[in-house]
């Protein structure tokens, strides 16, 4: 029986390790994860451009080019008790993401793999988000707000498989916010969106910008083309301060994206409430979401979890079931035991 099956993996405490490389984006990291969820290992650097700019494919790629050398210095520097023998697989961020940092991701994976002899599993960004999330924060069957600066998406997991229920029409929340960064000439260090955060605490007088939800969709460029021109004609007739922009732009975002969450909230009838993403770990889109009912219990994956850890989780799953199945989809107990089973399921 499965108890019994169970038991029987405990005393020789077979435990997988997966090392993941994610470089989606303008972060490059290298993380590892044990099969329980346990991270033990989650360094990561990031290309930050000058205030007013973004960063481009070219040039992130070409800072994401000395990622061996970081993976030595961090990773078996940090974690010497860790050695590539003991590593089950090599993950790498498949997509979605910007092309230059992602091949790259995937070229120093293919080169560790040929030099420690380790299998690669190639992952999913987006469904990590989802299954890191809910590893971390012990979700069983959660909403799920996915916002980032390449995703907005209203996500539930209904009848066997993940279902979208609202997302943007247009921009991602999280570009959204950075070109709003990038109008006021904000630092990108350490994040444009966490810089509109801090300022948005100073602010005081609400702007009106538009509010655009259809049915269970968003749309941030409307509002994003507004506050461009704000931020010139306000600011120069000293009708408001920076922060009071701040504040009203990042208020009427986020309640956007709070009705249509709560509305996939009251279809599923769920209460749970998991936030994942870069812009997720913004304070005031947490007490946004908890406002959305009392009996809300919101689960918010506050680790940077968009790094290297994206990679190295849900691959530790999808190696252990042995299955052609979308990273993530069974969990880390019933993969065991169809790995000691030896099943040749479909």
């Amino acid at each position: 029986n499965t108890f019994g099956i169970r038991s029987f993996l405990g005393v020789f405490a077979i435990t997988m390790l997966a090392l993941g490389i994610e470089g989606s984006a303008n972060k490059i990291a290298v993380g590892v994860v044990r099969d329980d969820g346990t991270i033990l290992s989650n360094p990561r650097k990031t290309y930050i451009t000058p205030a007013g700019t973004g960063f481009l494919p070219r040039e992130t790629a070409l800072h994401h080019q000395d990622c061996p050398a970081f993976a030595r210095d961090h990773f078996f520097v940090t974690y010497r008790g860790i050695s590539p023998k003991e590593l089950d697989c090599l993950c790498y961020t498949k997509g979605p993401g910007m092309g230059g940092p992602l091949v790259v991701g995937a070229v120093v994976t293919r080169m560790l793999s040929q030099l420690w002899h380790k299998p690669i599993v190639g992952v999913n960004h987006c469904v990590a988000h989802i299954e890191m999330g809910r590893v971390v924060t012990g979700a069983v069957d959660p909403v799920v707000l996915y916002v980032s600066g390449g995703n907005t998406q209203v996500i539930a997991f209904s009848e066997g498989r993940y279902r979208i229920f609202g997302e943007t029409i247009d921009i991602a929340v999280g570009n959204c916010l950075d070109r709003f960064a990038r109008e006021l000439e904000l630092s990108n260090d350490p994040a444009p969106g966490y810089n509109i955060e801090q300022l948005a605490k100073k602010g005081s007088k609400y702007v009106e910008f538009p509010y655009t939800v259809k049915g269970m969709d968003v749309s941030f460029s409307g509002i994003l083309s507004h506050a461009e021109t704000a931020v010139r004609e306000m600011l120069a007739k000293e009708e408001c301060t920076p922060a009071d922009l701040c504040y009203s732009f990042q208020e009427t975002i986020f309640a956007m994206l709070v009705e249509i969450t709560e509305r996939a909230m009251a279809h599923c009838g769920s209460r749970d409430v998991l936030i994942v993403g870069g812009v997720g770990c913004n304070l005031r889109l947490q007490v946004g979401v908890l406002g959305a009912g009392p009996a809300v219990l919101l689960l918010c994956c506050n680790l940077r979890l968009q790094v290297g850890v994206l990679g190295a989780g849900p691959a530790v799953l999808l190696l252990c079931c042995n299955l052609r199945l979308q990273v993530g989809v069974l969990g880390a107990g019933p993969a065991l035991l169809l790995l000691c089973c030896n099943l040749r399921l479909q």
